[in-house]
């Protein structure tokens, strides 16, 4: 099953591994490699933080993600912000892709520490819901990243993965004991610099990596979400068809905790 390219960044098919995670920032109009190492913060979502956060905008990842990202697709209403996946003004308007959707990130970076988020995920056959951290070149760093997706074609999962100087492969699949596209549910990535990443679901231990299946990352990353329908994917994620009516991830909060 082929590895999949995120924005800019391209990578040797794995055939044998299920696909990577899932982002964006190399496509992305960003200057730098300056930025700033952010501090803890809870944001609950009242409205857009642009001191915090950018919404991605008019630019696709390429290969395996079949959707340009528009900033109209994240949106904000009673404390909840949400990512919507639908057909509007597409291919046209949608970076000559079929569809459209939301990406959200941080504007700094953020080391070592707990990051957490209420959400409730897509189901659908095609469709990933992914909460990470991430950096790149963009940033001036190698790629490091941490993952949550949750893949719409079985929402009583999730996968988790992480990737250090662009080398992943660790994927893990954890059966939640829930359907996450029924309800908002609690997950967290707690990574620490004595060596361990550990995945929390409703504050339950549900995996742990100690660099034993390769070194964890270490610098300061992004912390990002998004909603995208997979393309020549289909033995990884299923074949996406659109139902047609927008299909919706939401976001009660999400918290960072500096350790």
């Amino acid at each position: 099953m082929p590895s999949r390219t995120r924005s800019r960044r391209f990578r040797t098919p794995h055939w044998l591994l299920a696909p990577l995670a899932a982002l964006a920032l190399l496509l992305s109009p960003m200057t730098g490699p300056a930025y700033a190492v952010g501090g803890s913060f809870t944001d609950n979502f009242d409205f857009h933080d642009t001191g915090r956060w950018s919404k991605s905008d008019g630019w696709s990842n390429g290969d395996m993600f079949n959707v340009g990202w528009r900033a109209d697709h994240t949106w904000f209403n009673g404390g909840v912000m949400g990512q919507n996946l639908d057909v509007a003004t597409c291919p046209s308007g949608c970076s000559g892709k079929p569809y459209a959707s939301g990406e959200y990130r941080t504007n700094d970076l953020y080391s070592y520490g707990r990051f957490e988020a209420r959400l409730q995920a897509v189901k659908r056959e095609g469709v990933v819901t992914g909460f990470f951290t991430y950096t790149g070149p963009s940033d001036g760093q190698p790629w490091d990243e941490i993952d949550v997706e949750i893949l719409g074609k079985n929402t009583t999962q999730m996968q988790t993965n992480y990737f250090t100087d662009g080398v992943g492969g660790h994927e893990t699949v954890i059966d939640l004991g829930f359907d996450a596209s029924a309800g908002y549910h609690d997950y967290a990535i707690e990574w620490w610099n004595q060596g361990t990443i550990n995945w929390f679901v409703d504050g339950r231990l549900v995996h742990q990596e100690n660099g034993s299946r390769g070194p964890l990352p270490t610098r300061p990353m992004r912390i990002m979400t998004n909603l995208w329908p997979g393309i020549g994917v289909d033995g990884w994620l299923g074949r996406f068809t659109y139902p047609g009516t927008p299909l919706t991830a939401r976001y009660d909060w999400i918290k960072y905790t500096k350790y």
